[in-house]
């Protein structure tokens, strides 16, 4: 049974974009975490270990619902996508919030996060995109040959977090194996997906490879599942107006299936929103000592 006391604070580890348990990325959600210090919070998040943790708090902001703050095991995250959207299904499941529209607090400002029976839709923040590194330096810094391109630019794009995407053939995305000293020197933002798309069903099979976690692969990453619709717009593999879906596949390399449905808002062939969901499975409850 988990002890209790003025010095614990209660927790969940969630699946996040999960279609069953022990799949999709695991987050830890810390409840009633504003009297943390920074470097509390950093020592929990180390303790986890996971990819990434929430800590819940009281809004700043007047407009917002509640404020989140993530921290990997090493740093902070000023904004993270299965951190926000395991955060907001986690304060409705448990009764602190109501199903419906939520307005997040982040280090990004204030964000949308709908949570209803089949998840949370997380909308992120303003899309960004610019030209990325060449596409053949970028594919052997991730172990890959010319031959696996697919000819499509690289662009850095995100909706809060930037991430670099390149394009190759299917097959090729479980050959990939990051050179961290090369990526590092090709200055590519928060990480790399590599995704093979296919046109016909608008479904991408993906592996993230994230700078916060040293290059290391994460099975589901929402921030860059947003990216990947700004990507899809300035690359010109979807509609240049309105609204297109799209479903990224991720972690199958990793034992954690995961899946993400996606939407993305253009105009005049330019991103203008994005939008990710994904199902939250709950696995674990506790409490945790709150560090000296």
């Amino acid at each position: 049974m988990a002890f209790s006391g003025p010095d614990r604070l209660h927790y969940e580890v969630v699946d996040v974009f999960a279609p069953r348990p022990y799949a999709g990325n695991p987050l830890a959600v810390v409840f009633d975490a504003d009297r943390l210090s920074t470097e509390q919070c950093q020592a929990l998040a180390f303790e986890f270990h996971l990819s990434e943790t929430s800590f819940l708090c009281a809004p700043e902001d007047p407009t917002a619902d509640y404020r989140v703050r993530i921290f990997t095991p090493f740093a902070e995250l000023p904004f993270a996508g299965h951190p926000s959207v395991g955060a907001a299904h986690t304060l409705v499941r448990t009764g602190r919030l109501p199903a419906g529209r939520l307005r997040q607090e982040c280090g990004v400002g204030v964000l949308e996060v709908t949570v209803d029976d089949a998840g949370a839709t997380l909308s992120g923040g303003s899309p960004t995109v610019e030209p990325g590194p060449d596409p053949a330096a970028l594919a052997a810094a991730l172990g890959l040959e010319t031959a696996d391109l697919t000819g499509t630019p690289v662009h850095v794009a995100g909706c809060g977090l930037p991430f670099a995407f390149l394009a190759v053939r299917t097959g090729a995305v479980d050959r990939a194996r990051p050179d961290q000293a090369a990526l590092d020197l090709l200055g590519v933002g928060e990480g790399v997906s590599v995704l093979s798309w296919d046109a016909g069903s608008c479904t991408a099979y993906a592996r993230v490879f994230a700078a916060d976690l040293r290059w290391g692969e994460d099975p589901a990453t929402g921030s860059a599942a947003l990216g990947t619709g700004v990507w899809l717009v300035a690359a010109g593999l979807v509609d240049p107006d309105g609204t297109s879906d799209y479903t990224i596949g991720q972690g199958e390399a990793l034992g954690r299936p995961s899946v993400l449905r996606c939407t993305v808002t253009a105009a005049a062939g330019r991103a203008a929103a994005a939008t990710v969901t994904g199902a939250v499975v709950p696995v674990a409850a506790g409490t945790i000592r709150v560090p000296g």
